[in-house]
């Protein structure tokens, strides 16, 4: 779905029992390249490029990749768009996620080794396997907290952790848009705070928050639910006051 010239929300789409799941990346352009923001899980490539052509982006202008966090459903189709551009793609990432993102530590989430029996016996094998080998990709660039990337009208970087040590969230200043990454939730058109059951410090995630009332802010993206649209505020504040 299209936010603003440049910018375009992509749903990629995980059929899992009787549900579907989606995912909401965002993509965005200008006259000499294209960002991803998160890449979904692992084998979303097709999806991703059937998106960008539908958006009317070429998908050889796709220069960086951008992860705002190491989850496995953030990460996961990033090694297939570097193999298929030939690894003609900046990724950039917070340091703090470096080290999990590039394969040097197990993904917090996912390290089994940190789960109970029960946890253990309640994954496929598949997902076992995906766990024990999840995806990696070298982090070029580093990012920190109010950084701006000079690309697609300024990208300025917020560092909000607490979900993972190196969470980051993204302010297209040219549209007015917060890119959450997982710091929010989008159900039911209201914006929610970070999920306590995928946050690794619910407090630290919450004070997170804190910062996005510091911007002007139209509309959001939360890679969970989707676009919102409006003054997120009044939603931050309720959060921030439970």
């Amino acid at each position: 779905m299209k936010i603003a010239s440049g910018v375009e929300v992509i749903e990629l789409k995980i059929e899992a029992l009787d549900n579907q799941i989606v995912l909401n990346p965002t993509l965005v352009w200008d006259n000499k390249m294209s960002i991803l923001i998160d890449t979904g899980i692992p084998g979303q490539l097709n999806q991703i490029k059937e998106s960008m052509a539908k958006a009317g982006v070429p998908f050889d202008t796709l220069k960086a990749i951008i992860l705002t966090h190491q989850d496995i459903d953030h990460i996961g189709s990033a090694p297939q768009l570097l193999d298929e551009l030939n690894n003609q793609i900046t990724v950039y990432a917070h340091e703090n996620d470096k080290p999990y993102i590039e394969g040097d530590l197990l993904l917090i989430k996912t390290d089994t080794s940190r789960m109970s029996k029960e946890e253990l016996a309640s994954l496929s094998k598949e997902v076992k396997h995906l766990y024990n080998h999840p995806p990696k990709v070298k982090v070029n660039r580093l990012l920190e907290d109010k950084q701006e990337l000079p690309y697609c009208g300024g990208i300025e970087v917020i560092y909000t952790p607490g979900h993972s040590p190196g969470h980051i969230s993204l302010y297209l200043k040219q549209a007015k848009t917060l890119v959450a990454g997982d710091a929010m939730v989008k159900i039911n058109n209201q914006l929610l705070g970070p999920v306590k059951q995928t946050t690794l410090d619910i407090k630290t995630a919450t004070e997170s928050l804190r910062k996005f009332l510091n911007y002007d802010i139209e509309t959001v993206v939360c890679y969970h639910g989707g676009i919102f649209k409006g003054d997120p505020r009044p939603h931050i504040s309720k959060i921030l006051n439970k």
